[in-house]
């Protein structure tokens, strides 16, 4: 247990480093992107902020507990391992999670791709994460 919560409090804050990181960067440069994010589907007050920024460790968190139990699955040397652990996690909880929030929200296309495509960034680094730290 004490792996699991050190390799995903690790991978949190290096979540969380890079997703602050990368979201100021990319609202920096792709600012004509961030526009489709003014819609009232988006709760944007600030009452909810605190659950925004937990995200990278409620993920790492999940994360670390699915790579424990299925560690001995991902075989070869850890970036092999980090790697497809994040692919596999894409293709079994965002895929589908992508594909009915398409559906059934006013968003493009464009965005429910960045999102994948962050989900799936987030996943293969807290899986090179957890494979360096709870081989």
């Amino acid at each position: 247990m004490k792996k699991i919560l050190t390799a995903g409090l690790i991978a949190g804050f290096i979540l969380f480093a890079l997703s602050y990181g990368g979201l100021y960067v990319a609202v920096r440069f792709f600012p004509a992107f961030f526009v489709e994010y003014n819609n009232p589907l988006f709760n944007s007050t600030g009452s909810r902020d605190i659950l925004f920024y937990m995200h990278p460790f409620i993920i790492s968190f999940a994360l670390a507990w699915f790579w424990d139990r299925f560690k001995g699955m991902f075989k070869g040397m850890f970036i092999i391992r980090g790697v497809e652990f994040g692919l596999v996690y894409s293709i079994i909880a965002l895929l589908p999670v992508m594909w009915i929030s398409f559906s059934a929200l006013d968003i493009t296309v464009t965005m429910v791709s960045s999102w994948f495509a962050y989900g799936l960034a987030q996943a293969i680094i807290a899986g090179l994460v957890f494979a360096k730290l709870n081989p």
